[in-house]
């Protein structure tokens, strides 16, 4: 090499790298991990550096730290500088130096003390062995270091520095934990809100059962004041404070996720809001502010909206409507504020009892009765047989559009209706004014999502059951008594048992990341996916014993179901947290597409959405279709939830409400006919709702009763000794078949299905144990690739 291309080549260099090669080996070493020279056991300030930095707090779960990919360097236009100051690499000396390099302790030791425990250790390896072999030319650097190891002119642990920036590159958390510790900071809430830290307000608490006045008394503050919010759990509830406020000659605005209703039609905000509590202002003063509810603070994914709403409102007075399990965690938080909290106890309006006896037969059924289940099977096959006995009955669950709700209520409630029957889910637990005379429990076990998004069947708490056997005999309703009882004389001990015992005490609040939490996140870690800025977030937040942070499941869900679309974070952000039924594969596609019709910057018209969902729709033949129209009522909410967010890419919100109060209307006319579809869902057999066959769901029934029978003798209950096997099978059918569940017909279908089903299971059994047999287990070899 001639001497002018040397001394080029030299001069590239950084100045302090011209010293020599040991010099650029010790520059690396400071700007990745500060002041030190050489091998390790020369290295005393690397350490200590290392040991500041990783601090006090909890260690991060590193499984959710997602690798970057690094690609290899390819030839570079003005050639191998590396290779022309030495000499070129011989890979398989590199190879031996990079796996002693990966075996030493005190490397592995030194990764830990910055943050890569075995598994990043192994990740980053592996990407740096690869990085190394498969790259054209490396960086100056690094080519003379592995140069020297070659030659013994260094020592394997010079490497470290290197092995850590590529660290840094494929794990980019490890270079700003402290910051993200920082930002996702949640110990002090309250901070959160400074217009409201700024007043002294009054904290009023309305402590009372269900049916007790105590919402009645906060309301009647609502309406008295200047100016006033309303914040309710469901629409149908900000509804009906809204209906109210403006029949009392007090203007009231309506604000939900998916409606806005100006009562001037000048369109001039009024004094009295009544929204959702998701919706409520933060910066709005208000005189009087309702919270109702308030039990739901501890929501595993919605008790954030609560906690937003009691830190954060600016009113004078905040008047709090829930459970007596709230109060001294409210009082706790409202102490940190410096807020006193004043509560009023309401004992119930009527009386209501538990009865002595289930209903154990739907003959005994009596005008006023509603018949509480928790999933649609049992809704139906209670409303059919409800039909076949001559009597009408009216049908709640949650996926019904509101109006479709308000119209089975009005049609239960009204006297001159033939209709003395409601068929229902624990949707009929707030929100609806009913006249209910006795509750009767179909089961007592309810699906529940816990703290980890998982789902369980467990029995309803105390809290659940008080809420839903509080609705028989409202004050305001035909009946002023009230009666509460199982379907099943087993289930009724341990219902008693559930309502006798106190309900535990709220113990946390819920919180939520910001849209600006995660944007600095972003800032930080550019390249990692939404959803898994969220995992980190959450591993790393930092909570005081008095808050948890909400399971955000769905929000994941809705974040990885749109990754692949190219959206800016806070739009990405926005459309993540619009609220999707993920049981419906119409809902969540239509989010997709809305999110790429988004991207491509196509607005969303109404004629575009009428193609979608091919409107006009024609009335539902059978349950199946019933089931398709609520999906479409849903896609229509989502568009009016994106239309307040995004009002130029959906611009067309006022046609879509009118097509969807005609689709309320189409559902209402399918729900009043429910039993007429069920009959022929029934006839076609399409009444395979959640994908069993008849067998299975005979097998899971019986379960379900098995593990009842336990429950109940956990609870003290006295059960009857089992029968003979010949006797409980011939009882149990008889049973069935007298109580209009099964006919003779449907009962010898069962019977050949379940023995084809036992036949078909004992042959795979040993069809697998012959496999089993046959075969041996080879010991895998553990291989660092």
């Amino acid at each position: 090499m001639s001497f002018p291309r040397c001394a080029l080549l030299w001069a590239r260099l950084p100045a302090g790298r011209q010293a020599g090669h040991r010099g650029a080996v010790c520059s690396a070493l400071r700007a990745v991990c500060g002041p030190s020279s050489g091998a390790l056991g020369r290295t005393p300030a690397l350490a200590a550096s290392s040991s500041s930095e990783s601090g006090g707090s909890k260690a991060p779960n590193t499984s959710l730290f997602v690798p970057l990919i690094v690609k290899p360097q390819g030839p570079r236009a003005d050639g191998d500088v590396g290779a022309e100051l030495t000499r070129p690499l011989d890979k398989n000396e590199v190879k031996k130096i990079l796996d002693k390099f990966y075996k030493r302790k005190e490397i592995q030791k030194l990764g830990a003390d910055y943050g890569l425990d075995a598994r990043l250790f192994h990740q980053a390896f592996i990407s740096f062995r690869n990085y190394i072999m498969q790259s054209h030319s490396l960086d100056v650097d690094i080519h003379i270091i592995l140069n020297d190891i070659c030659f013994s002119a260094a020592h394997v642990d010079d490497l470290f520095p290197f092995f850590l920036r590529h660290a840094k590159q494929i794990f980019p958390v490890l270079e700003c934990k402290d910051d993200l510790r920082k930002i996702s900071d949640l110990r002090i809430p309250p901070n959160w809100y400074p217009e409201a830290r700024a007043i002294q307000r009054k904290i009023i608490f309305h402590s009372g059962p269900t049916n007790s006045g105590k919402t009645y008394h906060a309301i009647q503050k609502y309406f008295s004041a200047k100016s006033g919010v309303y914040c309710g759990p469901l629409k149908l509830l900000a509804h009906e404070i809204f209906e109210k406020s403006n029949a009392a000659g007090v203007p009231c605005d309506l604000v939900t996720g998916e409606e806005r209703v100006t009562v001037e039609p000048s369109g001039k905000q009024a004094d009295h809001i009544s929204c959702t509590v998701e919706m409520c202002s933060v910066t709005t003063p208000y005189e009087v502010a309702v919270l109702d509810e308030i039990q739901m603070i501890r929501d595993p994914a919605r008790g954030w909206a609560w906690t937003r709403a009691l830190l954060g409102l600016c009113a004078e007075e905040i008047h709090l409507c829930g459970e007596s399990a709230a109060i001294d965690l409210v009082t706790e938080l409202m102490h940190m504020t410096g807020e006193e909290v004043e509560v009023r106890n309401y004992k119930r309006l009527t009386p209501l009892s538990v009865l002595d006896c289930a209903l154990e037969s739907l003959d005994n059924l009596r005008p006023g009765d509603c018949i509480v289940c928790f999933n649609k099977n049992d809704i139906y096959s209670v409303s059919r047989q409800i039909e076949i006995r001559g009597l009408e009955s009216a049908v709640i669950y949650g996926s019904l559009p509101p109006g479709t709700k308000l119209a089975q209520a009005k049609k239960f409630n009204d006297p001159s209706d033939p209709c003395k029957i409601l068929v229902a889910t624990d949707a009929i637990g707030m929100g609806l004014n009913l006249s209910i005379k006795r509750i009767i429990f179909y089961s007592l076990l309810k699906p529940t999502i816990n703290e980890k998004g998982e789902k369980e069947i467990e029995p309803i708490t105390t809290s659940q059951a008080l809420q839903i056997a509080g609705r028989a005999g409202r004050f305001s309703s035909q009946f002023k008594e009230g009666e509460v009882t199982t379907m099943k004389q087993e289930d009724l001990g341990l219902l008693k048992d559930i309502l006798s015992r106190p309900v535990d005490p709220i113990k946390a609040a819920g919180l939520h990341p910001t849209a600006e939490q995660i944007e600095m996140f972003a800032y930080h870690l550019p390249d990692t996916t939404l959803s898994n800025l969220i995992d980190i977030f959450v591993d790393f937040s930092q909570v005081d014993g008095h808050y948890f942070v909400c399971n955000m499941a769905d929000f994941k869900f809705s974040a990885e179901l749109i990754q692949h679309i190219p959206l800016s974070l806070r739009v990405r952000y926005v459309f993540c947290t619009a609220p999707i039924n993920k049981k419906q594969p119409f809902v969540c596609s239509s989010l997709l597409q809305f999110a790429r019709q988004y991207s491509r910057n196509e607005p969303l018209t109404f004629a575009w959405l009428c193609r979608y969902i091919r409107w006009p729709l024609s009335p539902p033949k059978n349950i199946k279709d019933l089931m398709d129209l609520e999906a479409v009522h849903d896609v229509l909410d989502l568009y009016l939830w994106l239309s307040y967010r995004f009002m130029d890419m959906f611009p067309d919100a006022v046609f879509v409400r009118d097509i969807q109060k005609e689709l309320d209307g189409i559902i209402q006319d399918g729900v009043f006919n429910i039993t007429r579809l069920i009959k022929i869902s029934e006839s076609n057999k399409l009444l395979n709702l959640e994908g069993l066959s008849l067998g299975n769901q005979a097998l899971l029934s019986l379960k379900g009763q098995t593990r009842r029978t336990r429950i109940t003798k956990a609870a003290g209950s006295k059960t009857d000794e089992p029968a003979s096997p010949g006797a409980g099978n011939i009882t149990l059918a008889s049973r069935l078949v007298q109580q209009g569940l099964l006919t003779p017909d449907l009962l010898r279908q069962l019977e050949k299905e379940w023995l084809t089903q036992q036949t078909q299971e004992d042959k795979e059994r040993r069809e697998s144990g012959t496999h089993l047999k046959g075969s041996r287990r080879k010991k895998k070899e553990p291989n660092s690739d």
